[in-house]
């Protein structure tokens, strides 16, 4: 193994575990559960009538820890979980809801190469026209929890309801529409009121204003005001049987624009599709394409501002965990993941009076800014 390759590590709590856990601490699954299944409950957490998953997209551990003033609930503990590979959305969430990795339920990144069509897909909003039926190779938890005795919920906003996204990466939970976070709390309290569920609360606010203005923007800490104060107010007015559990998605760094580069022509001469994000970047190549050939010329040009490996190499490191043979062809020939604060991006497209479109918030790598993300306790969790 190069020693420009590190390893993912494979022993430590990450996204996968939140659900399962949450069903063992509410007595609906066990240690055959898990073991049938193929999951792991790595986080330890009191028992509970009902739980609650709150998932704040874009807050990374370190962020929040930068701007803890303004989030006082939030910042009430130290406990942080990793995120896993890539640090995007459409991946993580997947992570969350399967409790599964990316090399097992199929959705390696924010875009993705079909093998069967040749052509590079949008994972994030493509699952209404351009994804397959057949692509997400793992089942929910969600879909697993009415046969354990469990009401799986999901709460978030209108405009996500009827997306292909939500039917397949939120498969089997019934969706209850809230637009404002204060409304999405609310939602949440009446679904918790009785009974015995599982319900699972987005936040997309931080991850939007993030992306726009940085996560050092005045607009990102107000919406982080905000929402702290929500979830604090979730937590005193929830029944006291009732776990729960804030994490992230992914955390979240500002690339400055001269860390904002175009990937060199030259190097993208034999790619035939460019998927991912500009800091996580996978290369799919033409058929008979030197792979180490150009995973070395990829080196020699961009090795001090970035982690590059071939699709094999990624694999054995550990990068997308254990990884089905039908996703391999998804995954790039060549990885090509940001270090420092860059971000590689495509402007063979871009005409010479364009000025190309670049996100001040972005993510995707391995910084520690990236893969740390909260893991805040409340209610019946709360040790």
């Amino acid at each position: 193994m190069p020693p420009s390759v590190p390893s993912a590590p494979d022993a430590t709590a990450n996204l996968a575990d939140v659900l399962p856990s949450c069903l063992v601490a509410l007595g609906a699954a066990d240690d055959t559960w898990l073991r049938t299944t193929g999951r792991e409950a790595r986080i330890a957490l009191r028992p509970a009538r009902s739980a609650v998953v709150v998932l704040v997209d874009g807050l990374g551990a370190g962020a929040l820890a930068a701007r803890a003033g303004h989030a006082r609930w939030l910042a009430g503990t130290k406990k942080r979980l990793r995120s896993g590979f890539p640090t995007t959305t459409a991946a993580a969430l997947s992570t969350l809801t399967t409790g599964r990795p990316p090399g097992v339920h199929g959705v390696v990144g924010y875009s993705g190469w079909n093998p069967d069509t040749g052509q590079v897909m949008n994972l994030l909003s493509g699952w209404d026209d351009v994804v397959p039926a057949d692509w997400f190779l793992a089942s929910t938890v969600f879909s697993e929890a009415p046969a354990l005795g469990v009401d799986p919920v999901v709460v978030g906003p209108t405009r996500y309801r009827t997306s292909g996204m939500t039917a397949n990466v939120l498969g089997g939970a019934r969706y209850v529409a809230a637009d404002t976070i204060p409304q999405r709390v609310d939602a949440v309290l009446a679904e918790t009121a009785t009974g015995r569920s599982l319900v699972y609360l987005y936040v997309p606010e931080l991850d939007s204003i993030g992306h726009k203005h940085g996560w050092e923007s005045d607009r990102w800490t107000a919406a982080l005001e905000l929402l702290d104060g929500e979830l604090a107010r979730l937590e005193s007015r929830g029944a006291p049987d009732v776990g729960l559990l804030v994490t992230a998605d992914h955390g979240v760094l500002d690339v400055p624009p001269e860390a904002n580069i175009p990937m060199d022509p030259e190097l993208l001469r034999d790619v035939v599709g460019v998927a991912g994000d500009p800091r996580c970047r996978q290369l799919t190549v033409a058929p008979g394409t030197d792979v180490p050939a150009l995973v070395e010329a990829w080196r020699s040009r961009y090795g001090k501002k970035a982690y590059v490996a071939s699709r094999t190499e990624a694999v054995a490191a550990g990068w997308f965990g254990t990884t089905d043979e039908r996703v391999l062809p998804r995954i790039g020939d060549v990885v090509v993941v940001a270090r420092g604060s860059w971000a590689f991006n495509d402007d063979r497209e871009v005409g010479p009076r364009e000025t190309p479109k670049r996100m001040i918030g972005q993510h995707g790598a391995m910084t520690d800014e990236e893969t740390f993300v909260p893991l805040r306790l409340g209610g019946a969790f709360r040790a």
